[in-house]
């Protein structure tokens, strides 16, 4: 086997989901993403609960069948916000390593921030930036600042798990609710300006994760998950607007009737969305390009780059 024919994979392993990129310097071979809510109840306990952990589990050892049907040469994973959070992560990186043969690599909000950004601009020119990434996660909110290299990284413990866990006891959302979730995110928002002043100048706003991608698939009225049609979609802040007003005042039965809404993540969209529209009302920003391209991209880029060093 020569050096490019090499099937590598990258895992993530978030707040919210669990992901699988398999691929080579050619071509994509599969992905796969499963609900697996790691950090649930995650603020309240301050540990990785039994139920989460198994449902983690469960998905890798699918994903292991994954792995050894395309021959995968070479896995790196990494964990995110519930595992930085959590006081017992090294219990259950004992368990994926029990489970799957590879130790999780626990990223810092930068470090995961900057494969973010490395994922999201790979198919992007230089000439449509400066960029500002937002990756919106089930625990954390990565921005990212550059322009063909991350320059600056702010992570703010906001994500929809967390704030739909902090602030949303009804369903629907009270309105005292919502304005109360929205503060929140208002004051890191600010946070993130008081870091990064740049992303305050007009940048390219490049949205990552599942709340994007979701929004985007409601707003095109998607039946059916559709990468291409979803990858670099250029969401408009009306259209955004539109769709957390729908989404925030219907309840859960009611969500899950929106084309392009998976049930797993119906009880979490509108934080998530929440997110979304306060960063692009607070810094004037008229649209986002949706990018499919995430994390996953970055970390399979990395081992690219190494291998052929």
């Amino acid at each position: 086997m020569q050096m490019n024919d090499h099937n590598y994979a990258a895992i993530d392993c978030g707040t919210n989901s669990t992901r699988l990129l398999i691929g080579n310097k050619f071509e994509t071979l599969d992905r796969k993403m499963k609900i697996t809510r790691l950090g649930q109840d995650l603020d309240e306990s301050g540990e990785l609960s039994n139920q989460a952990m198994s449902r983690v589990l469960d998905v890798l050892k699918d994903f292991r069948r994954s792995l050894d049907a395309h021959k995968v040469s070479e896995v790196r994973m990494v964990a995110t916000s519930a595992a930085r959070d959590a006081s017992n992560s090294e219990e259950f990186f004992n368990q994926v390593e029990s489970t799957i043969g590879v130790r999780p690599e626990l990223l810092t909000g930068e470090e995961e921030g900057r494969l973010s950004f490395e994922g999201a601009i790979a198919e992007l020119e230089p000439s449509e930036g400066p960029f500002l990434i937002l990756d919106i996660g089930g625990g954390s909110t990565e921005f990212v600042f550059g322009n063909e290299k991350a320059e600056n990284v702010h992570s703010s413990q906001i994500g929809c798990v967390r704030l739909t866990e902090e602030f949303f006891d009804n369903d629907p959302p009270l309105p005292e609710e919502l304005h109360a979730c929205l503060s929140v995110i208002g004051g890191h928002v600010d946070d993130a300006l008081r870091e990064i002043p740049d992303i305050g100048n007009g940048v390219t706003l490049v949205g990552l994760a599942g709340t994007v991608s979701c929004v985007a698939a409601i707003e095109i009225g998607l039946e059916k998950y559709d990468r291409e049609k979803i990858h670099h979609f250029h969401l408009l802040k009306d259209a955004v607007e539109d769709v957390f007003r729908t989404l925030a005042t219907e309840n859960r039965l009611e969500r899950i009737s929106n084309p392009g809404l998976e049930e797993d993540r119906a009880d979490v969209i509108v934080a998530g969305t929440a997110i979304l529209v306060k960063v692009m009302r607070q810094l004037e920003l008229t649209e986002c390009l949706v990018s499919e391209s995430d994390i996953l991209d970055g970390i399979l880029y990395s081992m690219l780059h190494d291998y052929n060093k």
